[in-house]
């Protein structure tokens, strides 16, 4: 094995050493923001231009397959660069993960059927899930734990501007030009920041040797993660409608679900048994929350209430300014421990689904239910950056990929079981002729229970400062920035 290079000690608090754009971090921390910008205006001006894609592409039947092929893929993605971060570092993954990224945007540019849409879709949401896991990996590896609520309030921070000109510019130039435009803009956009990024990572800077794992390193379960994929692809194309198919698919992507995605999870994580699987169980729960709110809302508006888009439009900037903001503040909450933080934030959560349920009833303005995004958002930003602290926390020596991939997999499984139940009820209402209002207001209170539920099980996520944990060793498995060692 190779020769592991001194760990230098942690500097004091306040320190050159422990700012994010000292000497020693400043190359990590701008990798990682023009990554997340890229990531978060990609995935912000690509999805507005999908159902006009499927339109043009005979395939709108078929446009619940594409939307959830991302979110399958991105399953596998998670598992594939979590464990590749841990057994030669987060940089690879991270690097192959942007290449392919350019690479499906021109497959999705150049679609001539809506099959080729969707596996552009599909090797899209491989990358992202390969970059997502990869970017907190990597966080925790190059980062002391202090610094580490801050540089994910920052990953943050660089969705705003995505979030405020992606959607528009986006919508423009699919009405006045064409939505391929869109895909081979992004594409040409991404090719050379993703070149500097892999430049930039094959540097000696980032030439590191990855810390020895807790036991013997564990070979990537991609049977079990292609069969998550499956089953949640099945999974969104079944709760699409009511007819024999579609519940013979919903119930094959249920029972792969079931019978699979446990196997991807720390042991005991869907029994919240403390630690790591209770964090990597509450990633689930608030992110299935926060997305059915997200896909909800907008939908309830438009449909129901006659609101306009610009409106919703606007809802869906405001939550991504104030999910930035919420972060921000977290990361200078350094005295408060996080598993407090996390219950603050669901009860904030529970608060937005009040709302949602309220914005359903007679007489109501339609901007209460908006509100909740917005109310939501602050939850999420106080949340989800301090569930990534603790998971990494949790993590056993050498394995924050491992981690990474088991919170990136389950906040999918999150969306996708939570967003189904309240499908669920939404059209069981509706098919039993209750008004579309009355629908919604159902498929809001289900909604309830997991956000309680975070609440009450937060206590279970704490860290308790015994045991070997990845936190413990000073940060000199990747060294960035100053001397390699």
């Amino acid at each position: 094995m190779a020769e592991r290079t001194p760990a230098r000690p942690e500097a004091p608090y306040g320190a050159a050493e422990e700012r994010l754009f000292s000497r020693t971090h400043r190359a990590a921390t701008a990798s990682f923001s023009a990554v997340m910008f890229l990531t978060g205006f990609a995935a912000l001006a690509v999805v507005p231009t999908l159902p006009t894609a499927a339109r043009d592409l005979d395939g709108v039947s078929l446009f619940p397959l594409v939307a959830g092929c991302f979110v399958a893929a991105s399953l596998l993605g998670g598992v594939v660069g979590g464990h590749w971060a841990d057994r030669s570092g987060a940089r690879r993954p991270l690097a192959a993960g942007m290449t392919l990224t350019v690479v499906t945007l021109v497959v999705s540019a150049a679609s001539t059927s809506i099959w080729q849409l969707a596996a552009g879709r599909f090797l899209d949401g491989l990358a992202a899930g390969m970059v997502a896991v990869s970017v907190n990996t990597a966080i925790g590896q190059a980062y002391p734990e202090r610094l580490r609520p801050r540089a994910l309030a920052l990953m943050s921070a660089c969705w705003v501007v995505p979030s405020l000109t992606g959607p528009p510019l986006a919508g423009l130039v699919s009405e006045w030009w064409s939505w391929r435009v869109v895909f081979y803009g992004l594409a040409a956009l991404t090719l050379l920041p993703a070149l500097a990024l892999v430049v930039v990572l094959r540097g000696p800077s980032w030439q590191g040797v990855p810390e020895v794992p807790d036991g013997p390193p564990s070979r990537p379960p991609l049977l079990l993660a292609t069969a998550v994929s499956l089953g949640a692809s099945l999974g969104q194309y079944g709760v699409s409608g009511w007819d024999g198919r579609h519940l013979l698919f919903a119930a094959g992507g249920l029972l792969l679900l079931v019978l699979c995605a446990p196997r991807l999870l720390p042991p005991g994580t869907w029994r919240a048994f403390p630690g790591l699987p209770a964090t990597v169980l509450l990633r689930g729960l608030s992110s299935g929350v926060y997305f059915t709110i997200e896909a909800f809302v907008p939908l309830m508006l438009i449909a129901e209430r006659g609101v306009a888009a610009t409106v919703t439009g606007l809802a869906f900037t405001g939550a991504a300014v104030l999910w930035a903001a919420a972060s921000w503040v977290q990361g200078r909450l350094d005295h408060r421990p996080r598993h407090q933080l996390v219950a603050v934030g669901s009860l904030i959560m529970t608060t937005a689904v009040a709302l949602a349920v309220t914005g359903t009833l007679p007489g109501v303005p339609a901007l209460t239910a908006a509100a909740a995004m917005l109310v939501a958002a602050v939850g999420m930003g106080l949340l989800n950056p301090s569930l990534t602290v603790l998971s990494l926390s949790h993590s056993p020596l050498g394995r924050q990929g491992y981690a990474s991939s088991a919170m990136q997999t389950n906040q999918n499984i999150g969306q996708i079981m939570v967003m189904a139940l309240s499908s669920a009820a939404l059209n069981a209402c509706l098919g039993a002729g209750t008004s579309a209002p009355a629908g919604y207001g159902a498929a809001f209170g289900l909604l309830l229970v997991p956000s309680l539920l975070i609440a009450l099980l937060a206590g279970r996520t704490r860290t308790t400062g015994t045991g070997p944990r990845a936190s413990d060793r000073p940060h000199a498995a990747i060294p960035v920035g100053g001397e390699a060692g």
